[in-house]
């Protein structure tokens, strides 16, 4: 048992020196190009230097300048993918995480894209995602083809098991009345106003917040 111990450490540590490595990679090639203007040859560095820190990096990609990417590793990116300034693709924090975006897809300026929890993130050929929208969630999420989201908008793959007590809900994202007393326990949907008391345990949505069921314990 000790032998088998020992060896699997020696896996362990190597594996996580390779991901050190990758990430020591990615680091030095983002920061060193990713600010380099496109008229100044910069889009032509990154197409040809990227794809050494990407699983798949595909022909004609357009990345503007100040765009940042955080585990490089777990994204994907198609053929004719144009990515705009100030936009941020991360799938750091969970082993299979993953972000897929396949050809013709265009990210307008200041997009967030973030997986969480071992999740997923794809979108569709030839999708086109408007300013600073935000998809994240610790859900998979799917855009398909040919879709247009509009600015500002947001999308959350966040599926909460909230039937049982014993399970905390946090960031539910919802906007409180001042003086408003949200009970124990209490789930809110999102994007919800809540301008009055809500009793503890309670389920409630809408604007203004109406209450449409209580939590039990299981």
């Amino acid at each position: 048992m000790n032998g088998i111990a020992s060896e699997w450490s020696w896996v362990q540590a190597i594996a996580t020196a390779k991901s050190t490595q990758t990430r020591l990679q990615e680091t030095l090639l983002t920061t060193l190009l990713g600010n380099l203007p496109t008229v100044a040859f910069g889009n032509h560095l990154r197409k040809l230097l990227y794809p050494q820190i990407f699983p798949h990096f595909g022909k004609a990609v357009c990345i503007e300048t100040d765009v940042k990417f955080y585990g490089a590793a777990g994204i994907e990116i198609g053929d004719r993918v144009k990515i705009s300034s100030g936009v941020r693709l991360n799938t750091l924090g969970a082993k299979h995480n993953r972000i897929s975006l396949a050809s013709g897809v265009t990210l307008e300026r200041g997009v967030d894209l973030g997986t969480l929890q071992n999740s997923a993130i794809e979108i569709g050929e030839s999708t086109y995602i408007g300013l600073y929208t935000c998809i994240t969630g610790y859900g998979n999420i799917k855009i398909g083809k040919n879709c247009l989201i509009a600015a500002h908008c947001g999308i959350y793959g966040n599926e909460h098991i909230f039937a049982d007590r014993s399970q905390t809900i946090a960031d539910q994202g919802v906007t409180v009345i001042d003086g408003v007393t949200i009970g124990q326990g209490s789930v809110i949907g999102a994007g919800s106003v809540v301008n009055r008391n809500i009793l503890p345990y309670s389920v409630a949505v809408g604007v203004p917040a109406r209450v449409i069921s209580q939590r039990q314990v299981i």
